[in-house]
């Protein structure tokens, strides 16, 4: 097997030779050249045709975030952020990962000790290794995909699901109804069957519960030809667009490209005055909501909690702009990630969400319509409060499944809060952090879990080792999570 080829970019000649010799200490990596801004990068791209990329975030001429817009644009490839600790750098990192950057590392500085050098190298082959596997993964799938679209399909008997409980068989005309099963997850249907899915498309943040909880319903009343219940309503009812049936050639297309150039140049917007504007003019009427709404956020009886980590910031910005500012239940988050970042996060989807996004500290009163990330560096759980409320406690116990914040740890803290309606989300990431204990609320009869299913996430490492362990009621595509969060949690 030939060893992973990658491509290192840095404006420092000093920090692409400590980086080469960092990745170069694993015979499977190899560092096939080097680039010292973004210009000479995208070039170096189209000679080399490397597996992964490493890109610093501040260069001159063309910097990371602005070459990686490219590189997603014209041909995506692994790449990971060597980020510096200035908040200016962290706020482009925030980014980086929006515009679909695989991870990135804290890179070493001229003060960094040999033993934090050697951190950060193994850090940085693990997350090299870990991000080619998952492109070696997707590549398979969707070979698989391509292989079975190949087979012709005979038209003389209709397609059946699998047989229900009573035994019975469902043609592909029949609507499917919502059963829940402990040991099976609800799954996604195969694309190749052509299972209707409605999308939001991103940015779309207006309207209430009344009207983004329909979407969930949209899914359980399609049947599997593809061709939704009979609802005429529902298209208007929503303000999130839906994404019509398509083939399943257009599915896998869909999965493997890279984001929309207006997509990224939208998070880019603030670089254009006039856009810069209209985030403005977004920006005060998302807050003008949320002070309507505000007065009466302490009541709540349902919670969330949200475990992710490889991929995390992405698939938060995508969940909580779909999630309206009334959503009647407070949401707490952990999000691998080191201290420091985690603020430059909450700042950024804070600017994208209806909900109030902030990071958590110690003592805050949880209130619905809310959205509290997990510091970096610290643990956070949740604790009843003087009244009748809730409160976040933070501490520095600890690594749990070497992590903290730690969704294990934070999941713990849900199980006596037998009161409330807990709601239990693990979403793209390595390992197996948040699985145990899910399985242990499971069991105990939590309301509901979550697990984002693997053909959206950057890392299905999390959110299988849950469905694994049978622990999960809903198994979802990102797109799907917020939707039946808003028709489940009420």
């Amino acid at each position: 097997m030939r060893p992973y080829r990658i491509l290192v970019v840095d404006d420092s000649a000093f920090m692409r030779k400590i980086i080469s010799d960092l990745i170069e200490q694993d015979p499977q990596l190899k560092v096939e050249g080097t680039a010292q801004n973004g210009q000479e990068a995208i070039k170096r791209i189209a000679e080399l045709q490397p597996d992964l990329v490493t890109m610093d975030v501040e260069m001159p001429e063309m910097n990371g975030l602005e070459a990686l817009r490219q590189i997603m644009a014209d041909k995506p490839l692994p790449v990971i952020m060597l980020s510096g600790i200035n908040e200016e750098g962290m706020r482009e990192t925030i980014m980086a990962l929006e515009l679909g950057a695989f991870d990135f590392i804290r890179k070493p500085s001229m003060t960094t000790s040999s033993q934090g050098v050697d951190e950060v190298g193994k850090a940085l082959r693990e997350q090299i290794v870990t991000a080619m596997q998952a492109q070696e993964r997707r590549e398979a799938r969707i070979a698989a995909d391509l292989a079975i679209l190949a087979k012709p399909l005979t038209t003389q008997e209709p397609l059946k699901s699998p047989p229900t409980s009573s035994g019975k068989s469902v043609s592909r005309n029949e609507t499917v109804k919502e059963r829940p099963l402990k040991d099976s997850p609800e799954q996604v249907a195969n694309p190749l069957l052509g299972k209707s899915q409605t999308k939001a498309q991103p940015g779309t943040r207006s309207g209430g519960l009344a009207n983004l909880g329909k979407r969930g319903q949209n899914r359980e009343q399609t049947g599997l030809s593809g061709t939704p219940a009979n609802n005429p309503a529902q298209n208007h009812a929503t303000n999130l667009k839906p994404m019509p049936s398509k083939e399943a050639h257009e599915r896998i297309s869909a999965i493997s490209r890279p984001p929309a150039a207006g997509d990224v140049a939208n998070v880019r917007g603030n670089t254009n005055s006039h856009d810069g504007k209209k985030a403005e003019r977004e920006a005060v009427g998302r807050q003008e909501h949320r002070s309507t709404i505000h007065q009466s956020s302490s009541g709540y009886t349902d919670i969330v909690a949200i475990g992710c980590s490889t991929g995390g910031p992405k698939a938060l910005k995508t969940l909580l702009e779909m999630i309206p500012a009334d959503f009647p239940a407070p949401i707490v988050i952990v999000q691998h990630m080191p201290p420091n970042f985690t603020h430059s996060l909450a700042q950024r989807l804070n600017s994208l969400s209806p909900l109030h996004v902030v990071e958590a500290e110690e003592g805050m009163e949880l209130q619905k319509g809310w959205a509290y990330i997990a510091p970096g560096g610290f643990h956070i759980t949740v604790k009843p409060s003087s009244g009748d409320g809730y409160r976040i406690a933070l501490n520095k116990d600890d690594l749990r499944n070497g992590h903290r914040p730690s969704a294990d740890v934070l999941y713990e803290s849900l199980q006596p809060l037998e009161s409330l309606k807990r709601h239990i989300v693990l979403m793209t990431g390595m390992g197996s952090d948040g699985a145990r204990v899910m399985k242990q609320l499971y069991d105990a009869g939590v309301t509901s879990t979550f697990a984002e299913s693997e053909e959206t996430c950057v890392v299905y490492g999390m959110p299988r080792s849950a469905v694994e362990l049978k622990c999960v009621s809903h198994v979802l595509p990102l797109y799907d999570i917020a939707p039946k969060l808003i028709q489940v949690v009420k």
